[in-house]
């Protein structure tokens, strides 16, 4: 049996990790209600906070709105683990991906409307990156290795979480109360979702420890793509190396933060005490190095990014941040 597959039923124990759609918050919830009587005076408000949102942190919330819209390709990669063949499957693992899927189609749904209340950007540019971004397509870089794959969730999830949550302090500290309340409601669920896949490799790591270390080990050694890596704008070919500029700038996320979740990861899942020999062994070792690597060079990344000069984005009518 693949290894994947062997914890189905671990997988169906915590599918409770996915909330009740009856409990569960939708777009509508934190936008202005258009069905109201007093609908125009909701709606300028809403502009009228969204103004205190500066361009580089609209920059980064563009980012990843157009970094949450390309879901599909996401759910294309993880259906290779999760295997839902017929589209309905009654399996752990497929209900799992469904869910989750549904879960996260809420996220790119209520950013992109957010931002399309608000005025402020140029929505056609915004809409066209999402398109090149889906037809582009995405890799996680495991190269078919399904244990690859789910460290490079658990990663990732992590790594959303954190750059919502940044965002919604931000936004918190510029007066922006509306959009920090909604990166808060993203951040939650990605929380549960990340809680969901790092507890799925720590049980990869019980039952095939050198199996997993090494499959994590080549996930860090080609470092982990980020999902919105193939992004593009139709005129921009290093786009994405922008939009990572600015939220390395703004502390939205750095190479610190990307060091500070294999810290993390190496402590959920025990890496360092792992019994492990030969190349596992070696690949154990380079794993518990990198959070150190990382730290030493931060600084050095910081000021680099923090010479550039500003990048000019189609996205806000092409102003610089």
């Amino acid at each position: 049996m693949d290894i994947v597959d062997s914890v189905q039923g671990f997988v169906g124990e915590n599918l409770s990790l996915l909330l009740p759609v009856d409990q569960i918050w939708q777009p509508t919830d934190y936008l202005p209600d258009l069905e109201s009587d007093n609908w125009s005076e909701q709606l300028a408000q809403f502009r009228e906070t969204a103004l205190r949102l500066p361009d580089e942190l609209l920059v980064v919330l563009v980012g990843n709105m157009v970094t949450e819209e390309a879901l599909p390709n996401y759910t294309i990669s993880l259906e290779h683990i999760a295997k839902d063949p017929t589209g309905i499957t009654d399996t752990p693992w497929a209900h799992w991906l469904r869910g989750w899927t549904a879960e996260e189609n809420r996220h790119g749904d209520l950013l992109n409307t957010y931002l399309r209340l608000t005025g402020r950007v140029n929505m056609r540019s915004v809409e066209t990156t999402v398109h090149h971004l889906i037809k582009n397509g995405f890799s996680p870089g495991s190269e078919g290795n399904n244990q690859a794959g789910l460290v490079y969730a658990a990663f990732q999830e992590r790594a959303t979480r954190m750059s919502h949550g940044n965002l919604a302090r931000l936004a918190d500290e510029q007066g922006e109360v509306n959009l920090a309340l909604i990166c808060r409601k993203i951040a939650s669920d990605e929380t549960r979702h990340e809680v969901f896949y790092t507890k799925v490799v720590a049980q990869l790591m019980d039952r095939d420890p050198e199996g997993t270390i090494l499959a994590y080990r080549s996930m860090l050694k080609r470092m982990i793509a980020m999902p919105g890596a193939r992004m593009n704008d139709g005129r921009t070919p290093d786009l994405f190396d922008h939009y990572a500029a600015v939220t390395q700038r703004t502390g939205v996320y750095t190479s610190r933060d990307y060091g500070d979740i294999i810290r993390h990861l190496n402590n959920a899942w025990n890496v360092g005490r792992r019994s492990v020999s030969g190349k596992a062994a070696r690949a154990q070792d380079y794993i518990c190095q990198q959070p150190e690597r990382f730290e030493r060079f931060a600084d050095e990344i910081g000021e680099q990014v923090a010479s550039q000069a500003p990048f000019s984005f189609s996205w806000i009518r092409d102003r610089k941040a």
